[in-house]
């Protein structure tokens, strides 16, 4: 990629994400039992969570005042950044838990492309990630109905730039914690732990302790990726919407950071 322009790299890395996204694609195909096994075992476990809640507003009329339906409106907007995340990123948990162990990312360091692309390519869009999105996508339709919400032209067009944000919010706590491997070998528990709060990102915020709230919203961002689009959607508040481009852009700068020092700390224990 010697002599390509920033603007020719990134559009050449999305012909090659496009191609390989269409491999992945044929190959979901011709296996249809794991897609199927995939997409329904998250359909399985939004089920539940979705009956959880019914089952919680059958005993109270609202949660932190947020409605049966803007609570399921905000349930269902928390499982599109995560289901983009799934279908490009679930590779990384592979390397949290073998890669670096068995020296196997060595390999990807011979390769081209970047080695967190090259990874991540090996399994574009994971089944899991499929029943995230058509689960998330019912869900929120559902309950924009039941609410009539109507959004503004504006709304719509930030629409898919917050569920973007969210999911590069995502991606980039994980690349964060998989990377701690190059450090201690195996990082999969530090990613399941730092993974686990983000399911807390499908109810409203006012809910929890006022520590616990700081620590979804500035140290594992997880509140960016639903809560505050959603309030802005809902309610119109736009004061925490404010800080997503920036809460964005420095948790992936701090991912990128953590990930090129992770490698080069891969290379000289290698060498």
């Amino acid at each position: 990629m010697t002599g390509r322009s920033a603007l020719g790299t990134a559009l050449w890395y999305v012909r090659l994400t496009w191609f390989l996204s269409g491999v992945s694609l044929h190959r979901l195909v011709v296996y249809r039992a794991d897609f199927l096994i995939g997409a329904g075992s998250l359909v399985v476990r939004v089920a539940c969570q979705l009956a959880l809640l019914g089952i919680i507003f059958q005993q109270v009329p609202a949660l932190a005042g947020w409605s049966y339906h803007q609570v399921l409106f905000l349930t269902g907007f928390a499982l599109l950044p995560r289901a983009l995340d799934r279908l490009f990123t679930d590779q990384l948990w592979i390397l949290s838990r073998d890669l670096v162990r068995t020296g196997d990312f060595h390999r990807y360091l011979l390769r081209p492309t970047s080695p967190l692309y090259t990874l991540l390519s090996e399994r574009f869009l994971h089944p899991d990630g499929f029943g995230e999105l058509v689960i998330g996508l019912a869900v929120v339709g559902t309950a924009a109905a039941q609410l009539d919400l109507a959004l503004t032209p504006v709304q719509w067009l930030l629409l898919p730039l917050l569920v973007l944000c969210g999911a590069l919010i995502t991606t980039a706590i994980k690349v964060v914690f998989a990377a701690l491997s190059f450090w201690t070998t195996t990082s999969f528990a530090a990613v399941v732990a730092a993974s686990q709060p983000g399911d807390l990102s499908g109810y409203p915020l006012d809910l929890f302790h006022p520590s616990l709230r700081r620590l979804l919203t500035w140290l594992l961002p997880y509140a960016f990726t639903a809560y505050v689009p959603v309030s802005y959607l809902l309610f119109d508040r736009s004061d925490l919407l404010l800080w997503l481009p920036l809460v964005t852009a420095a948790t992936l700068a701090v991912a990128g950071v953590v990930w090129r020092r992770g490698v080069d700390r891969f290379e000289m224990t290698g060498s």
